[in-house]
């Protein structure tokens, strides 16, 4: 398998989980906002838009490979900071899997898209 077939493997792998997590919240905002506000958030339903809108079109611009670094880099920091946030130090498991995942982000940061990719058909 060539490494652009592996990079868009990769892509649509980091992707997925992000999706299937952010489309939902797109038609039920309220549980998560509720999260973010018993976490001392403020503005709960600001910060809820913010994470759907990271999760659906980052996602989305991953599967695509449209803006991929950028989207790689914020991806990176959203699971550092939801790592700190959401699972320290109660859920360490869920901790340590989303600092996995800021690596495997950074990397896809420094290695790119791929050919197979918006961002290598734009140049």
């Amino acid at each position: 398998m060539s490494n652009d077939v592996i990079l868009l493997v990769a892509r649509v792998l980091l992707a997925l989980m992000f999706l299937i997590s952010g489309i939902p919240m797109l038609f039920a905002p309220g549980g998560f906002a509720g999260f973010m506000g018993s976490l001392g958030l403020p503005a709960p339903m600001l910060v809820t838009w913010i994470v759907i809108a990271l999760k659906v079109l980052g996602g989305l611009a991953l599967v695509v490979g449209f803006q991929t670094r950028w989207a790689a880099y914020a991806f990176a920091a959203f699971c550092v900071g939801s790592g700190f946030l959401g699972h320290f130090p109660d859920d360490m498991q869920g901790f340590w899997k989303n600092i996995a995942l800021a690596g495997g982000f950074l990397a896809l940061s420094v290695s790119g898209p791929g050919a197979l990719s918006v961002d290598a058909r734009r140049g």
